[in-house]
């Protein structure tokens, strides 16, 4: 495969997992997610304005979640996002701190 065909193959891929996060799977919490898997789609959100950030692109932190949701990640979290136990932010904490805050 060539290089040009493979960002395009990867670019496909993260657009049906975006779309799968995004619209087949609204009732997964980020904090489910982070728990299990160590990333969110808040950590996707990041990775795209890093990403727009490295290649020039001015992006902050709102513009690349707004990018990512399709709409300000406030109305995200009010349309789909619900509380969550305190067990599971507690484990959210241990999550995010090995595999966020490490990481920045």
């Amino acid at each position: 495969m060539d290089d040009q065909t493979r960002i395009e193959v990867e670019a496909a891929a993260f657009r049906r997992l975006r779309q799968h996060l995004m619209e087949d799977r609204k009732d997964v919490q980020n904090i489910d997610m982070m728990n299990l898997t160590g990333f969110c789609r808040n950590c996707l959100s990041r990775w795209y304005q890093e990403a727009a950030n490295e290649r020039g692109i001015d992006m902050d932190k709102a513009q690349g979640r707004e990018a990512f949701y399709g709409m300000p990640y406030d109305d995200w979290k009010n349309s789909h996002q619900s509380a969550a136990s305190p067990e599971k932010q507690a484990a959210f904490e241990v999550a995010f701190k090995e595999n966020v805050t490490d990481k920045e």
